[in-house]
């Protein structure tokens, strides 16, 4: 579950619901709001602390980091082991290259529409 939470507030970081010098609620209040152990939110706040994404201020608390943000070679290969296992599952169905991009596209569009906006803060 802190995967999940870790991966969710990259995404916002990324898609600019969360910026640079922004609150981040405490473990306290992560904990709460999602309905997650406070042990998951500590766990996750530790992660995301750790790759510079939220830093400690005095008298602020949490804030969020954005020049920790990965470069967009690190974003894809943390996807490559997904998308090898895509790949493959696509070429085992003899689905061509065209089939599958077409299909992915399809999926992209479909997914941006519907994907429900995660709040954190």
């Amino acid at each position: 579950m802190s995967d999940q939470l870790v991966l969710a507030v990259r995404r916002a970081i990324l898609a600019g619901e969360l910026s640079d010098g922004d609150r981040f609620p405490s473990v306290r209040g992560l904990s709460q709001e999602l309905r997650i152990s406070p042990t998951t939110a500590h766990k996750a706040v530790l992660q995301l602390k750790s790759e510079g994404l939220l830093a400690s201020r005095p008298g602020v608390g949490m804030v969020v980091r954005t020049d920790a943000l990965p470069s967009e070679d690190d974003r894809l290969r943390m996807i490559a082991k997904k998308l090898k296992a895509f790949v493959g599952e696509a070429q085992a169905l003899e689905l061509d290259l065209d089939a599958v991009v077409r299909a992915l596209e399809e999926s992209w569009n479909t997914s941006k529409k519907t994907q429900p906006e995660q709040h954190l803060s």
